[in-house]
């Protein structure tokens, strides 16, 4: 049903970016731990002005959708080290914007790999995408999407690299693929899924030992920088309880 308080003509089209990264608990959680997170900042104004909501802004007149998140992503929150943009979806419920308006939405998931630290404006912030604010319009509903579609993509393709630094041990990689998947991944079975696919390849050295010693843990990559399905049948299940 259409909400007879809209005007009747064009809609106004904006952008809006689930910007996902696996980031530390604290300062002294080893790389690959952590849990999922999403980039929000808080709204100036109204409506919902002092809610926590994704970054975005609407359309340029001469530019693509692409181009204009990752234009404001740069200008607005300082977000340049993107190693993965797709379109996830368009949102155009009449009243997803209270107004005079009708704002149709078209949101992408964006990740950013676990080693890089984006310096923030103030009203800019990470937050565990398990335990998201008081969020603007839609804005919860498109964040579990790109949570889901992330998940999603983990079992099928090689979209990991988008979430790794460029060398990893496996055990940080399990740590990664945990954080993002929501359940405890095994490091043998993670390493021999994606080497059966040809996607990991060792690059001959090893990570430093720590405090406690033991023998140092071989450095891995991913093969390819850019997303390839590898295994459309493919899922990665939870362990059984």
């Amino acid at each position: 049903m259409v909400d007879s308080n809209k005007p009747d003509g064009l809609a106004v089209s904006e952008v809006l970016a689930a910007v996902l990264q696996v980031r530390p608990t604290s300062p002294h959680t080893g790389a690959g731990e952590g849990v999922l997170q999403v980039l929000l900042w808080k709204r100036a104004l109204e409506p919902h002005a002092g809610r926590w909501s994704l970054p975005g802004g609407r359309l340029g007149p001469n530019e693509d959708v692409e181009a204009s998140i990752r234009r404001q992503l740069a200008e607005k929150v300082d977000v340049r080290q993107l190693t993965h943009v797709e379109q996830l979806a368009v949102f155009s419920r009449p009243d997803r914007v209270p107004g005079d308006e009708r704002v149709v939405a078209t949101a992408f998931l964006g990740l950013v790999p676990c080693n890089v630290d984006p310096e923030l404006p103030a009203d800019t912030a990470w937050h565990p995408v398990d335990a998201l604010p008081d969020t603007a319009f839609d804005h919860q509903a498109i964040v579990l999407r790109a949570r889901d579609r992330l998940r999603a993509k983990l079992s099928y393709t090689n979209l990991g690299f988008a979430l790794a630094p460029a060398e990893f041990t496996i055990s940080a990689l399990r740590g990664l693929y945990s954080a993002a998947l929501g359940y405890k991944v095994s490091a043998t079975n993670l390493q021999r899924v994606l080497s059966r696919r040809g996607l990991l390849e060792p690059t001959g050295a090893t990570a430093p030992t720590g405090p406690s010693g033991g023998r140092p843990a071989a450095l891995f990559r991913f093969s390819r920088s850019d997303m390839l399905v590898t295994d459309p049948f493919a899922v990665f299940k939870p362990p059984r309880a």
